[in-house]
């Protein structure tokens, strides 16, 4: 009896919806009160194939943790070699700004990038879904069938942003 109580204590202490390098994640959809996207309608993580995407999924007050990785990410011009694509989620339930205000800044960016893909996720759907990290800077690398290849919280250092560049170039 004790070894079923500690075994079945241990299948609910996993976290089965979190991320795994190497695999598709669980399907996710933002819409609704949870936000969705910047444009219009509702995001589905299905929709994250056909290109090798980077997603950005950051918390308001940690945008500027990985400036350094997209503006090396905008120099490498990956848009022009092949089926390369962006995404920035943004978790609004992680701050303390107003969403009107951060949602009037997204309506800009998504004008300024429209190639960009910009979600606006208001309950931190992903960080209780995939189990990304909450009130950080998130980048997350999939392949063109939607399998992760590289997922990073917090700062990129000058060894990730080289391997995240590798695995784009190899999978482009």
């Amino acid at each position: 009896m004790k070894l079923k109580i500690a075994l079945l204590s241990a299948l609910m202490a996993l976290n089965l919806s979190a991320l795994t390098v190497g695999e598709t994640p669980k399907e996710v959809v933002i819409g609704g009160d949870n936000g969705g996207l910047v444009a219009g309608g509702d995001w589905k993580s299905s929709s994250i194939k056909d290109k090798v995407y980077v997603v950005f999924y950051v918390d308001p007050d940690e945008k500027s943790v990985n400036e350094h990785y997209s503006k090396a990410l905008k120099e490498k011009k990956y848009r022009e070699k092949g089926a390369f694509g962006s995404m920035a989620i943004i978790n609004l339930a992680a701050t303390w700004k107003p969403n009107f205000v951060i949602e009037k800044i997204l309506s800009s960016k998504q004008e300024e990038f429209p190639k960009t893909i910009y979600v606006k996720d208001k309950n931190s759907v992903l960080v209780k879904e995939w189990d990304v990290a909450d009130d950080a800077s998130n980048i997350l690398i999939f392949d063109k069938n939607g399998k992760l290849l590289f997922y990073k919280s917090g700062k990129m250092s000058d060894a990730d942003m080289t391997k995240s560049f590798e695995l784009i170039e190899a999978n482009l």
